[in-house]
């Protein structure tokens, strides 16, 4: 369990886990970057004897060992998260590296010739669902008028009855 989960911190940096895990799992992803940190083939072979895996070996000599080599220890942090677990309500908790690049989840900053496109794919857009709109708005109120001729006007419809999925001849809600 200690080395899933490891591997797990060590690819996706972040980790979300139960208290108790967490601070069991630090002590063994500290360990492996202390190792990686010297950079020698032993320690890459006992870090690949650790993990079983070639690209958390990769990453721990390469990306981790460059991030952390000026840190004395320390590499990960265990945040506390205020819910707890539904099914056993355990107390949750965040399994972090310290110093990770934060993603920047804001929308970038358009361009002009982002805006013609997008001005242009919204003006096509519109012509073609005005045609739709005709072509349903004509075909339903003819089918209307052709089913109340037919049945000669003996079942009104309520609007209850319209917007209900199962009312048969009224299946889509139009106001």
């Amino acid at each position: 369990m200690f080395r899933n989960m490891a591997n797990s911190v060590i690819t996706q940096e972040h980790v979300i886990t139960s208290v108790e895990k967490a601070k069991e799992v630090r002590r063994v992803v500290d360990r492996l970057i202390t190792l990686a940190k010297s950079g020698t083939p032993a320690h890459r072979r006992l870090a690949f004897d650790r993990t079983r895996d070639d690209a958390v070996v990769k990453k721990l000599f390469t990306t981790l060992a460059d991030r952390y080599g000026k840190r004395a220890g320390g590499y990960t942090r265990v945040i506390k998260l205020a819910s707890r677990r539904w099914g056993d309500a355990a107390e949750m908790a965040i399994l972090e590296l310290v110093d990770r690049p934060e993603l920047d989840r804001k929308r970038k900053p358009k361009t002009a010739k982002a805006d013609q496109a997008k001005a242009e794919d919204a003006g096509a857009g519109q012509e073609s669902f005005g045609r739709f709109r005709k072509l349903f708005a004509g075909g339903k109120g003819g089918k209307a008028s052709a089913g109340g001729a037919k049945k000669g006007g003996s079942k009104k419809t309520t609007g209850a009855s319209r917007k209900t999925m199962s009312g048969g001849s009224g299946g889509s809600s139009s106001s």
